[in-house]
């Protein structure tokens, strides 16, 4: 059987950010599986809801683990949805995990100012979409740049989303995650806010800074993201047992 790879998207964003990663994937005759969230991507009309987040998820494993093990990657909001679904008390049919962008606590003054500073870019002109679009223009590189808003930006969807991630127990599930885990970060990225907590909480993850990158590393670096997809998924070929932890940077 062959590995699968399960991809969840960031806020805003939808299954399209994954573009490179499912091209590079199907080239080598692997399963990818890039999956849409509520509110967003295809389903933009729907109202966000964190149970029917965790109930995507889990049906997109479930299908993807009838055909090989199952590599689960998430980023950002993503990455914390399948941080705590991956360290649920059922342990889900997940052979290994990476989480990209996504060591941080989503909690009280920290989300605050996230929430804050989206409600401050909701009140600008295009709600601070030509500034999106500026950023993104300048940091990602051609192949990857329409991939990351191709299926829209759920804007509406945001607060909301952000409210749900609150109440995400994330200390818990990482101590019960019992697969091969890497943490995958930009240099620049906000999101390595608590990286080092995660660490000792699951002191055998691997954790992998990639330099001179933001909080997009799928994105900025997609190279560097698949080839540290392949690291993964030779890791759950080989058995699935976790390499010794090291931390580790790229270039």
């Amino acid at each position: 059987m062959t590995v699968q790879v399960v991809f969840v998207h960031g806020i805003r964003t939808s299954a399209t950010m994954w573009r490179a990663q499912v091209a590079h994937l199907e080239a080598r005759g692997i399963g990818a599986h890039a999956l849409d969230l509520p509110a967003h991507g295809t389903r933009m009309g729907e109202t966000f809801d964190i149970d029917e987040a965790f109930a995507t998820i889990d049906r997109t494993v479930r299908r993807a683990a009838q055909d090989g093990p199952v590599l689960l990657v998430g980023h950002s909001m993503g990455g914390l949805l399948c941080t705590e679904y991956v360290g649920g008390p059922e342990h889900p049919p997940v052979a290994a995990f990476i989480g990209a962008g996504c060591t941080a606590l989503p909690r009280t003054a920290g989300l605050s100012a996230y929430r804050a500073l989206a409600g401050s870019f909701n009140r600008l002109p295009d709600r601070g979409m030509w500034l999106t679009n500026k950023v993104l223009d300048r940091t990602l590189p051609a192949d990857t740049r329409l991939d990351f808003g191709a299926g829209g930006y759920a804007l509406d969807a945001q607060d909301a989303t952000l409210r749900s991630l609150s109440v995400l127990d994330l200390l818990t599930a990482l101590r019960r995650i019992d697969v091969p885990v890497w943490f995958i970060n930009g240099q620049y990225d906000q999101m390595r806010l608590n990286e080092r907590l995660f660490l000792r909480l699951k002191p055998e993850a691997e954790l992998v800074v990639v330099p001179r990158t933001s909080h997009l590393v799928t994105a900025m670096r997609p190279r560097v993201f698949n080839a540290l997809l392949d690291v993964a998924i030779a890791t759950i070929e080989a058995g699935g047992d976790a390499l010794p932890a090291r931390r580790v940077g790229t270039r």
